[in-house]
């Protein structure tokens, strides 16, 4: 079973999946934030692949991404990064997700790229700009033999046939975009995003789902819980250690605030 459908099935509820951008703040910044988010309670970690022409991503990622390659992050070196990890015995033992553009992984090779993924233990990659169709004809196949999941997205304008469609053709989680805008942290969520939330849970889909988009603190966090199997924060991530002068402290508070006691819990046990 891949760690993405483990830890899902294990947990079910109230899984926090945090995205970073690989090589932000600083350019060898991405094991220490894997390896600190790890010990402080995500449930699953997405790694950003930096892109120049970051479409779906709102102002404080696209920031995050300019940076990073200002910084010398690419993809080629991320790996040489999670390779180090590997070797030096840091492996993460949660999932890790790698997301991106798809543009990098063409350039790459696309065998290349996921025979390289499986070897340095990543379980699943979000292209949101690959379209399913071309993923099913074209891609399915080497995902599949080496054994990452591709997690596909919906919005609130995804029509029911098209959800059904893609609930068909995935495993892990459906990434439930929580608004038509692009990525941001917000401070809460609108009457509009329930009405929508309430729409796929009524769907009883076979898929878990995981609401992402304007997640930013623990108030949010717990309300699209209450709708989803979990939640995935990003850009209030990316804020919190933009100018961290300690990621190890600054990661711990950040966790903390957003899960409270569920983390506190958790180090008693530690």
């Amino acid at each position: 079973m891949n760690r993405i459908e483990k830890i899902i099935k294990e947990k079910r509820n109230n899984i926090l999946s945090v995205y970073f951008t690989a090589g932000f703040p600083g350019l060898n910044d991405t094991n220490t934030i894997i390896g600190e988010l790890q010990k402080n309670g995500a449930d699953l970690i997405e790694i950003g692949i930096p892109f120049s022409d970051p479409l779906a991503d709102g102002p404080t990622i696209q920031y995050s991404s300019e940076i990073a390659l200002k910084n010398g992050m690419s993809l080629k070196l991320l790996f040489q990064q999670l390779e180090q990890s590997h070797v030096s015995n840091l492996k993460s033992q949660i999932p890790l997700l790698l997301m991106g553009y798809i543009n990098p992984v063409l350039q790459y090779g696309v065998e290349n790229f996921c025979k390289k993924a499986n070897e340095l233990g990543i379980d699943g990659v979000i292209i949101p700009d690959l379209p399913m169709q071309e993923y099913l004809d074209d891609y399915k196949s080497i995902f599949e033999k080496y054994g990452l999941l591709n997690i596909f997205l919906i919005t609130p304008q995804t029509s029911e046939q098209r959800i059904r469609l893609i609930d068909e053709n995935s495993r892990g989680f459906i990434y439930m975009v929580s608004s038509s805008s692009t990525t941001g942290a917000k401070e809460e969520i609108s009457k509009t995003q329930e009405e929508y939330f309430k729409r796929i849970q009524a769907m009883k889909l076979k898929n878990p789902t995981l609401i992402g988009f304007g997640i930013s603190d623990n108030k949010t966090f717990s309300k699209a819980c209450s709708y989803s199997n979990g939640a995935i924060i990003g850009s209030a991530f990316i804020k919190a250690i933009e100018n961290s002068k300690d990621l190890k402290n600054d990661i711990a508070e950040f966790a903390e605030n957003i899960k409270h006691e569920t983390i506190k819990a958790q180090r008693r046990e530690d």
